[in-house]
């Protein structure tokens, strides 16, 4: 879901790495079942690649992820890009249930209600109903020892950190909202933006024209978005401390 922009941003300057998570495809290790958890690996994988400095971008439940590594990381967290967040990110006691009995149902629900349309102008022609639902089948296969769809929801429906994490951020960040989001609409992030605000952050609040999968939907859009950001803040001027 990320290839344009991975694909894009690698040609423009910047070392691409999106990852899976432990667990996960083709991730050894088992899978996080915190938010938490989660965000520990990612400061474990900056450690084993050698990085002292990098931008974090993460989306839904990523964006959670993406949200706690850079409080606990601090400076070697230059920016900070949540696509489609919330906080707190609810999932409903029903799709819970679903995701533990009757997962392809639940994968089922969850694309349908993920998208603002099945044919997105933007999209290259891509049918992302369909993509969606394969590429879901394959990371719920790929690992025969633990549920990913319902550990991942329960994840997000526990996590209780975010406006902590969000004070603690030493990083200007970006918000990229789908307009017509069903999952975590945009009000949900307002208590997000209004903390960061609050706690004297750099904040800029993208909304672009689609449903939960800004990535496939309105790629461009949240492209550009990502990409102005990253290099508005790079090239700003550091002020002595």
């Amino acid at each position: 879901v990320w290839a344009l922009q991975s694909r894009y941003l690698a040609n423009h300057g910047w070392n691409v790495l999106a990852i899976d998570l432990p667990g996960h495809c083709k991730s050894a290790g088992a899978a996080p079942r915190t938010v938490e958890e989660a965000a520990e690996t990612i400061a474990q994988l900056l450690d084993a690649a050698g990085l002292q400095q990098a931008a974090l971008i993460g989306h839904s439940w990523g964006s959670l992820i993406a949200m706690e590594a850079a409080a606990r990381l601090g400076a070697r967290i230059s920016h900070l890009v949540l696509v489609g967040t919330a906080d707190p990110m609810k999932v409903a006691p029903a799709l819970l249930e679903q995701a533990l009995s009757a997962t392809d149902q639940a994968i089922a629900m969850v694309q349908t209600f993920s998208r603002a349309t099945l044919a997105p102008p933007s999209g290259a022609g891509s049918w992302v109903f369909g993509a969606g639902m394969a590429l879901a089948r394959r990371v719920q296969a790929s690992n025969g020892d633990t549920n990913l769809l319902h550990t991942g929801f329960v994840a997000c429906d526990s996590y209780r950190n975010g406006q902590a994490a969000m004070a603690a951020l030493a990083c200007p960040v970006l918000f990229v909202l789908g307009e017509q989001d069903q999952m975590t609409p945009a009000r949900a992030a307002r208590s997000l933006v209004d903390a960061a605000k609050a706690a004297g952050k750099q904040v800029q609040v993208q909304m672009v024209p689609s449903g939960h999968n800004q990535m496939t939907e309105s790629p461009d859009a949240t492209l550009f978005a990502i990409h102005h950001f990253l290099h508005a803040q790079a090239a700003a001027p550091q002020l002595p401390a």
